[in-house]
């Protein structure tokens, strides 16, 4: 996974509430169940006036030419609310995004986004919501900075070491493998017999 630290960029504005998984990536565009080949499909019902033909509605901002290349989305209220699937968030990272800014979150889709190297922050996106507008989303400081002003945000410890270092759930494991050597160890010492019967069954 790709560590995040500070990304700079031109955001696109979607601040509508309740943005749900299901618009965010709808049903009929998840064909995999890897994480490749869903950025097409991202907010399809929206983004295009013929989703089987991929004709692009130049009323969607995603459409706009402003919006091209950005890597920050600012949502509404209850962002990703819906289902839990992690197609939402794979639309969005494989699109390019890897900040969303918005007022509130689903819970299953802020806990996708961690462990798969996007950002969600919580924040007003009003002040941020200007055509051209560069923002600067600094994670080791936790500020968003723009003409001069600076937001803070809140993010928990952890999830902010497996952004900054680009953890995934097995690197975080390796993170800890001197404590599971060193656990081994002392349960191989302190529980000899089972370790023995272990070995006797392999």
């Amino acid at each position: 996974m790709e560590p995040l630290t500070i990304v700079t960029s031109t955001a696109v504005p979607l601040i509508r509430d309740n943005i749900d998984t299901d618009i965010i990536i709808p049903s009929r565009e998840m064909r995999t169940v890897g994480k490749k080949g869903l950025g097409d499909g991202l907010f399809a019902n929206w983004r295009y006036t013929d989703a089987a033909t991929r004709t692009p509605d130049p009323g969607f901002v995603l459409n706009k030419p402003e919006s091209q290349g950005a890597q920050i989305l600012l949502g509404g209220r209850n962002f990703g609310s819906g289902s839990s699937r992690e197609h939402a968030v794979w639309a969005l990272a494989e699109y390019g995004f890897r900040v969303v800014i918005a007022e509130s979150f689903s819970p299953i889709f802020h806990g996708n986004c961690i462990r798969n190297g996007l950002l969600p922050v919580v924040l007003d996106p009003a002040p941020l919501a200007r055509p051209g507008l560069e923002i600067t989303v600094d994670l080791p400081a936790q500020k968003v900075r723009a003409e001069g002003r600076n937001w803070s945000f809140e993010i928990d410890g952890e999830h902010k070491t497996i952004l900054v270092n680009g953890l995934d759930p097995i690197g975080m494991t390796l993170e800890l493998n001197d404590r599971i050597v060193a656990h081994e160890r002392a349960d191989r010492h302190a529980r000899a017999w089972a370790w023995s019967v272990l070995q006797a069954e392999s």
